[in-house]
């Protein structure tokens, strides 16, 4: 059974009135406490729960820490830590308490993915970096690649009992058959504070959805929606370019993965991250990606590469005469939308969306339209790689008939 925890109020004009500790379980039911405590001069009030230190008592749970990018789930992630410390210095008595086969889960350890190094270059090695600070782990922080690297971890490390995987969803399927065989055999504690939608409000990815599916809790956090005139609750990670100083929407067909950080950067390659709520989150391009885009990687799959050939050279050397520029103008796409066709590398962009995510294109293709239309082979190496695909575009590629 999935158990929901939200930090938010729980008022008191709610009927029937319901508490919940931090682990769920229902401490409090009962539909005649308001006219009571009014009977008593009580105010009607509205109920705020305090955050609770973590319960590292119970095993076997698998916790799914979601929010947008800026909601604070490194944070959350810091506080375990810093709770764990408290409990480690209690008695062997609660150690009886807090122990599997051999693992305390009081002992936290934390993982990074590889590609995600990056994000933080000022802090220490052994930081537990976050926007508003840092925790030093020491030895208890280490960064993998996939799957297998965890696995070697938990061989190496028999004594730890709750893990935190940072940004679950970049890794392999995998990851989440490994998670639940250990959680299960061995009472391991795992927590996942990690992206479950994309900044297309997707499901991130296959990763992101057999996490959600053999999770036992679920925390979601959420933060103020980024735009400047705008106080509204958010959930959504939004995509940005900024090129001299205007705010560029990353188009839907952006490519996946596209490692970024935690400070702006005014790279038209490098992408910003922030969080949006539904007005202010700008996604233009959908409805091109499947009305023309991906009709013409099918139309190249069955050998006619003729139409993506000359979209590709449009979106490169004449944007405004695409079908891209077309669509968004008959879409009533309105300034900061039409933004987004300054944002270089868009045939690129388009091209790895096809063979990629959609799988659409050959390799022998992608070799051929990169040669003819002079592509930015830089770029489209060092994304294919980010998003699993990896292939070498030094040379020029084979000719492929069509």
């Amino acid at each position: 059974m999935l158990n929901i925890f939200n930090r938010v109020d729980y008022l008191m004009s709610v009927s029937p009135l319901i508490f919940f500790d931090y682990s769920g379980r229902k401490i409090f039911m009962d539909n005649q406490v308001i006219p009571f405590l009014k009977s008593l001069g009580f105010p009607e009030l509205a109920i705020h729960r305090a955050r609770d230190h973590f319960d590292f008592r119970p095993a076997g749970r698998r916790i799914l820490v979601i929010g947008p990018m800026g909601s604070g789930k490194t944070e959350f992630s810091a506080r375990i830590w810093r709770d764990s410390l408290v409990a480690l210095k209690k008695s062997s008595a609660v150690a009886d308490t807090t122990t599997t086969d051999g693992a305390d889960r009081r002992n936290v350890f934390f993982i990074r993915s590889l590609l995600d190094t990056g994000r933080f270059p000022d802090y220490p090695e052994d930081a537990l970096a976050y926007r508003g600070g840092y925790e030093r782990c020491g030895s208890h922080l280490r960064a993998i690649n996939d799957s297998f690297g965890l696995e070697k971890l938990l061989i190496e490390h028999p004594s730890i009992g709750t893990w935190v995987i940072d940004e679950a969803s970049f890794y392999d399927e995998r990851l989440a058959y490994v998670i639940r065989d250990a959680s299960e055999k061995r009472g391991l504690t795992f927590l996942f504070p990690t992206l479950i939608l994309n900044f297309r409000k997707d499901i991130f990815n296959a990763s992101a959805r057999f996490i959600l599916d053999m999770a036992t809790d679920i925390i979601p956090l959420t933060a103020y929606c980024e735009h400047r005139d705008c106080l509204e609750d958010s959930f959504y990670t939004y995509r940005y370019y900024k090129i001299d100083g205007e705010e560029c929407p990353a188009l839907y067909f952006d490519p996946l993965i596209v490692i970024g950080g935690d400070r702006e950067k005014d790279d038209p390659l490098q992408p910003n991250y922030c969080t949006r709520c539904d007005r202010h989150h700008y996604l233009p391009g959908k409805e091109y990606t499947y009305l023309c885009l991906k009709p013409m990687g099918e139309a190249a799959s069955r050998g006619d590469l003729s139409p993506l050939r000359e979209e590709l050279y449009l979106l490169k050397n004449n944007k405004e005469e695409s079908l891209l520029a077309q669509n968004l103008r008959q879409s009533g796409a309105g300034p900061v939308c039409l933004n987004s066709l300054k944002v270089p590398c868009i045939a690129e962009k388009a091209l790895i969306f096809l063979f990629a995510e959609q799988n659409l294109i050959y390799e022998t293709q992608l070799r051929q339209l990169t040669d003819e239309l002079e592509l930015n082979r830089a770029y489209l190496q060092e994304t294919l790689a980010h998003n699993r695909r990896p292939v070498i575009l030094e040379q020029p590629g084979l000719p492929f008939e069509s």
